[in-house]
């Protein structure tokens, strides 16, 4: 629409039927009018293009062709701004194009500089090696000066100390070579002269001898005498030349300084030019900062990777502290035992009670075990804990090593003693011990001996911090049944146990001392193991006197009433031993006999320290009925908890109280009756080896259940009523019970 303004007058006219107006007169008064007026800024403003405008306007609204005309004005000025956005274009192109020629220019300089700055410090290191060369020729020649200027001194001295020795006469400086030759004559001379005398007259041997000794202390004197001129004369000369060693070093020192100035300057420049180079460079920072961070991250992780993989393996291959046997394969064993482990892998499942003599209802019981707990693991049920109670050696060990191998597990054995000593390391060895029992593929057969060392009351027990933490640790990773491992108690004092303890064990289990039979199964086991075989096998180097093998065997199983199998085990060991230490390798049957006898004393005398420790501890408890006439229960008679109750102990208080006039009136009133505990379903639960329970009415004391499960009355009974006299009736007899501990 810049037509309409009259601004394009070189272009063509409008169309004829737009009608031009004519042009307004101009203004009133001119422009030149009113001099003395000011001036406005609106003075020299032509209105007559918006009047143009305006009547354009107006005429194009009433024209057909008002359309048209907008059209194509409008099209006019697109076509004249999109020259104009070309021409924007090209200048934009154009400045680029300056931008990357600067670039170009201030690179090419840039090198030129570099170039020119490379040049600068060649010819700067060629002019500076230039000087030092110089320099060092010129100290050279100085030195060179110097030292011909000492030694010119010193041969001055050196004849001035000739002439001052020999004085002024010059016949010794003119004839020094005739002199010279002279005395050489004269030595010869002499030295003839003295070997005719010595050939002539031998007497002038000594003489000679003195004469050569004066002349060796008159060299060495002249000797000294030249050494200490010679001192005099350079210490004179040092003193001398003073001032020219003063500057010398001088020179030395400055020069040295120079060099190290040089140096330091020259090497801050290199070091600074690449330290500027490198930080205007943004690329190299960036790599540099990339490469120094994934440097650093590769270098973090890989140590965190590398304690995450050993800890993984450890938890994975390696056996834990606390463990102290175990089957499970670990990398070691493998490398060391390769064709032990071979075996084991290529083993099948035995029989759980295989070398294991127990007693009927007990066998019973236990087999029962390894079958649930081999097809728990065959279904990937959850595993049943076991607690194993009884005196020592009487194959708690061995039935759960047996257990795990018949299952197809592997086991693992700890100690409960050794847990206290490792103090506050003790809750970490814990975690790490169920951690790597939870990795077993096979499951786990997690069998603690001694478990009462460490898992005790935590009430009334007086345990360290550590060791509270330890059985904290442990409660709270045995809270549940686990799919993994299965854990086996065993212990000599299950009463110490903690109640959480107790309330996490599924199976109690009674392990007792073994009754004849047992011991007799025991005894021919051991016998062949030890005896039988050594003879009849191998070297041969045992031989076994002829007798009646089984009869021996009935008789030592009669004479071992209240050995455990670990006893027995033993016996076996020293009639091997016996044979071994006689001098013919023959075991006899007196031997064997003699053997019996030693281990039967050892046994009595471990009872004998057993009954005095459990008398001084009974000395501390009392005797008082635990339920009221109304209650059928049992006379209670209250024991330490350090000490399990023995037969024993529980009858020798009531024999002692059958004999006293008082004891017969408590046994009237509470008319006791011996009953087992009911089932749920009303059948009677079998009683367990070792119960004491109570007799009815005229019984002065409590009975023994047997290790064949038959109730043994082992203090007095009787069905009459006690006398007038205090003892027993007609019919009651008394037995005491035995020494050995044995239940009765």
């Amino acid at each position: 629409m810049s037509w309409l303004f009259g601004l394009n007058k070189g272009q063509p006219e409008a169309p004829p039927e737009f009608p031009v107006p004519p042009p307004p007169p101009p203004p009133a008064g001119g422009s030149g009018g009113g001099g003395d007026k000011p001036k406005d800024k609106w003075s020299n403003f032509d209105p007559t293009g918006l009047e143009r405008a305006a009547q354009a306007a107006k005429e194009l609204d009433k024209s057909r062709h008002a359309k048209e005309a907008l059209d194509l004005a409008r099209m006019q000025e697109q076509s004249v701004q999109m020259e104009h956005q070309t021409k924007i274009k090209e200048y934009e192109a154009a400045v680029e194009q300056l931008k990357g020629d600067q670039l170009r220019i201030q690179g090419e300089e840039r090198r030129k500089t570099v170039g020119e700055e490379t040049k600068q410090h060649q010819s700067r290191a060629q002019f500076q090696d230039r000087l030092a060369r110089q320099r060092y020729e010129d100290q050279l020649k100085q030195q060179q000066a110097l030292n011909e200027d000492n030694l010119r001194k010193q041969e001055d001295s050196v004849l001035k100390q000739e002439a001052m020795r020999k004085g002024t006469d010059p016949i010794y400086y003119s004839h020094a070579a005739s002199r010279n030759m002279v005395l050489l004559q004269y030595s010869l001379v002499n030295i003839a002269i003295w070997g005719l005398a010595i050939t002539k007259c031998p007497l002038m041997y000594p003489l000679h001898v003195a004469t050569i000794e004066h002349e060796m202390q008159l060299r060495h004197k002249n000797e000294l005498l030249r050494v200490e001129a010679e001192s005099k004369a350079r210490a004179r000369v040092e003193r001398e030349n003073a001032d020219i060693i003063r500057e010398q070093i001088r020179l030395k020192a400055a020069e040295h300084r120079q060099t190290v100035l040089e140096t330091i300057r020259t090497a801050g420049a290199v070091f600074g030019e690449g330290f500027r180079a490198f930080v205007s460079d943004w690329d190299k920072v960036t790599a540099t900062v990339a490469g120094l961070t994934l440097l650093a991250v590769g270098v973090y992780s890989a140590r965190n990777a590398t304690a995450v993989a050993g800890r993984y393996i450890e938890a994975r291959l390696g056996k834990p502290s606390l463990v102290r046997e175990t089957s499970r394969i670990t990398v070691a064993e493998a490398i060391k035992h390769p064709i032990k482990m071979s075996k084991r892998l290529t083993s099948k499942p035995q029989d759980a009670l295989e070398g294991v003599v127990l007693s009927p209802n007990l066998e019973e019981r236990v087999r029962d075990i390894a079958i649930a707990t081999r097809n728990t693991r065959q279904n990937k049920g959850l595993y049943r804990n076991i607690l194993m109670y009884g005196p020592p050696g009487t194959g708690k060990t061995l039935f759960a090593k047996k257990l795990a191998v018949h299952s197809g597990m592997d086991y693992a054995i700890m100690t409960g003693g050794d847990v206290a000593p490792m103090g506050r390391e003790g809750v970490t060895a814990m975690h790490k011990v169920f951690d790597w029992a939870n990795t077993s593929r096979r499951g786990l057969l997690l069998f603690v001996d001694e478990a009462d060392a460490f898992l005790r009351k935590r009430s009334t027990e007086k345990i360290s911090e550590e060791l509270r933490a330890t059985l904290n640790a442990f409660l709270y990773r045995t809270g549940e049944q686990s799919n993994k491992f299965m854990m086996v108690l065993a212990s000599n004092q299950p009463e110490q146990f903690d109640w959480a303890i107790n309330d996490r064990i599924d199976e109690i289990v009674n392990f007792a001392l073994p009754g004849p039979d047992e011991r007799e199964r025991l005894v021919r086991l051991y016998f062949d193991r030890y005896v039988l075989e050594p003879a009849t096998g191998g070297r041969q180097r045992m031989k076994l006197a002829q007798f009646d093998y089984g009869k021996k065997c009935s008789d030592i199983a009669k004479r071992a009433e209240g050995m455990s199998g670990r006893e027995i085990s033993k016996l076996g060991v020293a009639w091997q031993a016996a044979a071994y230490s006689s001098e013919d390798g023959v075991l006899t049957e007196a031997m064997i006999d003699a053997r019996v006898d030693e281990a039967m004393r050892q046994h009595l005398q471990k009872m004998d320290w057993l009954h005095g420790h459990t008398k001084e501890a009974g000395a501390k408890s009392t005797i008082s009925p635990s339920a009221g006439p109304a209650d059928s229960s049992k006379i209670g008679f209250t024991l330490p908890l350090g000490e399990p109750p023995q037969a024993q102990d529980v009858l020798t208080p009531a024999l002692e109280m059958g004999n006293k006039p008082e004891a017969h009136v408590i046994q009237e009133e509470l008319k006791l009756e011996v009953q087992a505990p009911p089932s749920s379903d009303g059948a009677e639960l079998p009683v367990e080896e070792g119960t004491v329970l109570a007799k009815g009415e005229g019984v002065k004391a409590e009975t023994v259940v047997t290790p064949q499960g038959e109730v043994a009355e082992g203090v007095s009974q009787t069905d009459a009523a006690p006398s007038s006299e205090g003892g027993t009736g007609k019919e009651g007899k008394t037995k005491a019970p035995p020494k050995d501990g044995t239940p009765v």
